[in-house]
């Protein structure tokens, strides 16, 4: 018996039409769809009537579910690896499965990549010039090496880009807008927030222009920020 496909399928990060034919068609023939949030993903599967049972594997899944997964590839099963939005592996579990998959199943399983939505990408395309070599480092740590992390950040020739979440954007541009200043660096900042969904915003400007813009109104904090930050 032949060994089975992993297919790593990105899915839209808000607005559900941002899926393409193929990974339509990738969900559709997988004999199991692996997910980060089970209920999440079968809104997706409900909306375009997959009927494909599903399995969740996030970040906290140990060794017994990758064992189990492999199991079920070597059984010739195909498997999709989904997130609950975007591209799995880019600041969202995936890397440890695929990573796993190649070490112990080698060229016997085909891991194939259905590409697609990506919040990076996405804020990216609308930033303007000056993005084309970046650094991406999704996620801050909340304490641990974060203020050395923010320093080598303020001192970076390339810009950065970041993602964050509501409950820490305004930590964020305080920090930034204080450690900017007392290094005595100028930068310019474009925050997407709710990209592709009905209340996307796009904001520019310094540090603490775009914090006194978040602050004047609470559902300018709603949803998840992708961050890029550039040296004037």
């Amino acid at each position: 018996m032949s060994s089975g496909i992993l297919r790593v399928v990105a899915t839209p990060i808000g607005n559900l039409q941002d899926i393409t034919f193929r990974a339509v068609s990738a969900l559709q023939e997988a004999d199991f769809v692996l997910c980060e949030d089970t209920r999440v993903t079968r809104k997706l599967l409900d909306h375009y009537k997959i009927t494909t049972p599903t399995i969740s594997f996030h970040q906290h899944s140990g060794e017994m579910k990758v064992d189990k997964l492999i199991s079920l590839l070597e059984e010739g099963k195909n498997l999709a690896l989904v997130t609950d939005a975007g591209t799995p592996g880019i600041s969202d579990p995936g890397g440890v499965l695929v990573s796993a998959v190649r070490e112990r199943l080698g060229d016997s399983v085909k891991i194939e990549g259905v590409p697609g939505p990506s919040a990076l990408a996405a804020a990216l395309s609308v930033a303007g010039v000056g993005f084309d070599r970046f650094l991406f480092l999704g996620f801050l740590p909340h304490k641990k090496g974060r203020q050395t992390l923010l320093k080598e950040i303020l001192a970076s020739d390339y810009p950065v880009v970041l993602y964050e979440s509501k409950h820490r954007i305004i930590k964020l541009l305080s920090e930034l807008s204080a450690m900017g200043q007392a290094a005595g660096l100028s930068h310019h900042l474009s925050l997407g927030r709710e990209l592709t969904k009905l209340h996307e915003s796009f904001y520019q400007g310094e540090a603490e222009a775009i914090l006194k813009t978040l602050e004047q109104d609470p559902n300018n904090l709603k949803g998840e920020f992708v961050v890029l930050i550039k040296k004037k």
